[in-house]
């Protein structure tokens, strides 16, 4: 019989979280992918601030390895860094969002 005593092996990210400029009125989505599914304690957050699944904030999940944020409609003050948190596991990028011109 085989030994199933050895430890699992820790998911890792794959593929991180990419810087994103978007314009104001846009949807900025970022994407963190990890080696296997069943990290728990996931949570996004922009500035430090825990982000919550809801009208603007759009937060899933796929295969259990794949995590998108997508913010909607986003604003100037939307500007800053997103964090991508699994257990020990930690990927985070820059929002810059930013005013359309008048001029242009």
């Amino acid at each position: 019989l085989l030994s199933l005593c050895h430890a699992e092996e820790a998911a890792v990210i794959v593929s991180g979280l990419r810087s994103t400029d978007v314009f104001v009125g846009e949807s900025a989505t970022f994407t963190c992918e990890l080696s296997h599914p069943g990290v728990r304690n996931v949570q996004w957050w922009l500035d430090g601030t825990p982000l919550h699944n809801n009208l603007v904030t759009e937060i899933s999940e796929q295969d259990g390895r794949i995590h998108t944020l997508t913010l909607n409609d986003v604003a100037c003050h939307d500007s800053g860094t997103v964090t991508f948190r699994a257990g020990p596991l930690i990927s985070s990028a820059k929002l810059l969002v930013k005013g359309i011109s008048l001029s242009a």
